[in-house]
């Protein structure tokens, strides 16, 4: 990681602007589900998202194995702090060989988040958690079980909409209706404990605005 000066900082939004939900709100991102297509008609045009101003985390707050959700462009940016059960299950053979682009060859994220976790630190997942079928909000279910809606799947994001499934490293997996894996943002770690969604790392100049599809 690079550090950025304090100096060129720009201004982030206030804490109260951050949407954080808990691992356990299924409820609450079930209504977020239906309703996100509305709400996604609203959103700024391709220049005003561009546009977006960064917003900055404290990741030390995120405790292993919970997601939050963040308000970033006038979408749901998720971050997740993944195990290291959960990491290792990743680079699994009976894994990969279910998932549709498994090594992220679709440009779906910037080059420094190509890679088997889909980040820049194996620990922190970031991505724009929109399904890539038709924009609904997937559901954050890290350890199914028995009312799991999906018996052959390990766990990670599930859209009720229609059924696409995602691990968490957020790759769809074959077989449902989602054609892409979620979308990264672009994103840095200014500090070891701070995570800055809507910025690139230093030398870096990957544009949003340039993925497959959201």
């Amino acid at each position: 990681m690079s550090d950025t000066g304090a100096a060129d900082a720009p201004a982030h939004p206030p804490r109260r602007d951050f949407l954080y939900l808990m691992t356990g709100s299924v409820a609450a991102v079930g209504v977020a589900a239906v309703a996100w297509p509305f709400i996604d008609q609203m959103n700024p045009d391709a220049a005003t998202i561009a546009a977006a101003g960064p917003v900055d985390v404290d990741v030390t707050q995120i405790q292993p194995g919970q997601r939050i959700v963040i308000l970033w462009a006038s979408r749901p940016v998720f971050v997740v702090r993944r195990t290291p059960e959960a990491l290792k299950g990743l680079r699994e053979p009976k894994l990969t060989s279910m998932l549709r682009d498994p090594d992220s060859q679709t440009l779906q994220q910037p080059d420094y988040a190509r890679n088997w976790h889909r980040s820049i630190k194996e620990e922190f997942l970031v991505v724009v958690g929109i399904c890539t079928h038709l924009g609904c909000v997937p559901l954050f279910l890290p350890s199914p079980d028995a009312s799991t809606p999906a018996p052959d799947w390990p766990g990670g994001f599930f859209c009720p909409c229609h059924g696409s499934k995602y691990d968490l490293a957020a790759r769809v997996f074959q077989g449902v209706p989602a054609p892409y894996n979620l979308p990264v943002p672009p994103n840095v770690f200014p500090d070891d404990k701070t995570l800055r969604i809507g910025e690139n790392p230093p030398g870096e100049a990957f544009d949003f605005n340039s993925i497959l599809q959201v």
